[in-house]
């Protein structure tokens, strides 16, 4: 059974991707939640995949739903249809929006076909993760919940025994005007 690689950049920085392998026979849906988790998004939100061009042109929509606007072409929807099945190129490039009010994009790009399975892994997975994905709904600290434990712990706003604030002890304590050690103490 094919196992199709998409490397899956988060548009607004392309340094920033997640690797999600797949069962050619797997369905858009399957994909949908495997991008979700990669991101660690949730899954309360519209959805919608265009098969796409190397210029990224947006193309036949594979949407999660029927939703009420205005279509050129009836959309294909995510349950009934399998990747495989939309594969037309080598290097085939999708567009996936989520949550149409914050309008989420990702670029996918097909970048391996394997004939064999991993056994260790639970089709669809994240193979590979590159930099830090945005946050949902707001800011997602590089240090997160455990800089704000460290912080109450340790009271981090107070100024720690043995350094001296500015002027404290004598003219910077042995510093020179332009910060460098004066001749009276080797530093």
């Amino acid at each position: 059974m094919a196992v199709l690689k998409f490397r899956i950049y988060f548009e607004d920085d392309d340094s920033i991707y997640r690797d999600v392998a797949i069962r050619h026979t797997q369905t858009f849906f399957e994909l949908h939640e495997a991008i979700l988790k990669a991101y660690e998004f949730d899954n309360k939100h519209k959805a919608t995949f265009f098969r796409s061009n190397d210029h990224w042109q947006r193309g036949r929509e594979i949407s999660l739903e029927v939703y009420e606007k205005e279509y050129k072409a009836q959309p294909l929807l995510m349950k009934d249809t399998t990747v495989g099945n939309e594969i037309k190129n080598p290097g085939q490039k999708f567009i996936y929006n989520y949550d149409f009010n914050k309008n989420w994009s990702f670029l996918l790009e097909l970048i391996n076909v394997s004939k064999e399975e991993n056994g260790k892994l639970s089709y669809p997975a994240t193979v590979r993760s590159e930099g830090i994905a945005p946050s949902q709904y707001g800011t997602k600290g590089l240090l997160g919940e455990k800089f704000a434990d460290v912080e109450e712990k340790y009271d981090l706003t107070q100024g720690a025994e043995g350094f001296a604030e500015k002027d404290e002890e004598g003219e910077d304590a042995g510093l020179g005007e332009d910060g460098a050690a004066t001749d009276e103490e080797e530093v």
